[in-house]
């Protein structure tokens, strides 16, 4: 009978402040939905970093006809100051591998990597890619070490780090993350807001009934579990609506993002969905502790 009692309360609840009710539901939605989305963004770096950082390379590109650099006097790199820097690389305790690429090599690779932007590749010609040493450090760290040493070796054009690359593109993402969380926040903010006032009007329009309850000595668990429960409920539906915009998220922004930039790994559904079940819990009990918060200060019981 009290089991009875609960949901039939409930259900008033609900009915009475549907509009009310169905604001709520939107607003934890949206809130769980940039929650999850964050979590997806904060997944997906942490994922391409530990996926990446291990492939890091070190490109030192020798001078070419078509160099900028002053100390290349606009000519190839010569036989021998090539051999000597690779012999210089291999020696070096930082270096745990090397590499040298050819300018065909190199142009074969560049029309590989651009091949979905044809008008790019047919402005670009071969001598336009100057031949390089393709170094995988021990350590990426310890990049400067290796730069200083062959930045002043002669016939070496400039020298990039792939690793201030990526750090570039994730910073990016990191800011895509702290603004869908930032975002979310403010949702939260909101939906505490909803539940604060859904709960205090089921409250006022049910106030003849608990006044009766208290009356006939019902415990104060009785009394708020109803209205606990209504926003629990509330948060629960926002929180399944949530997962579909995050299924939507992962599909069109997280594998899209994956599929334009090659230096993004692609995230698991087993990640989603776990995200999903964060999400959907975090919304029920964000509900159902703001609805006890509230209700305890309204009915002072």
């Amino acid at each position: 009978m009290r089991a009875q009692f609960v949901l039939q309360e409930i259900w008033i609840g609900l009915r009475r402040n549907l509009t009310m009710t169905i604001s709520l539901v939107i607003t934890v939605a949206i809130a769980m939905a940039l929650f999850g989305t964050g979590l997806l963004l904060r997944s997906q770096v942490d994922s391409s970093k530990s996926y990446w950082y291990d492939k890091i390379e070190v490109s030192i590109f020798l001078c070419a006809k078509t160099s900028s650099n002053n100390s290349c006097q606009k000519q190839d790199v010569t036989p021998q100051d090539r051999d000597a820097l690779g012999e210089m690389l291999k020696k070096m305790p930082q270096v745990a591998n090397v590499q040298y690429e050819t300018q065909q090599q190199a142009y074969a690779r560049f029309k590989e990597r651009f091949s979905g932007s044809p008008g790019f590749v047919e402005s670009t010609r071969q001598d336009d890619i100057p031949p390089s040493f393709r170094v995988k450090l021990k350590n990426p760290e310890e990049y400067k070490t290796v730069s200083q040493a062959v930045l002043g070796h002669k016939g070496v054009d400039t020298v990039i780090n792939e690793q201030e690359i990526l750090k570039k593109f994730f910073r990016i993402l990191n800011g895509l993350q702290v603004a869908a969380l930032l975002i979310a926040l403010i949702q939260v903010v909101a939906a505490v807001l909803l539940v604060g006032n859904t709960v205090r009007l089921s409250a006022f329009n049910r106030r003849r009934e608990t006044g009766i309850m208290r009356l006939v000595g019902a415990s104060n668990t009785y009394i708020q579990m109803p209205f606990i429960l209504e926003g629990a409920i509330a948060g629960l539906i926002g929180g399944l609506f949530a997962s579909v915009l995050l299924v939507f998220s992962k599909m069109f922004l997280v594998d899209r993002l994956a599929g334009d930039v090659q230096l993004v790994s692609r995230l698991g559904w087993s990640t989603v969905i776990a995200v999903i079940v964060v999400s959907i819990c975090f919304g029920v009990l964000l509900c159902a502790i703001a609805s006890f918060l509230t209700l305890r200060r309204y009915l002072k019981i």
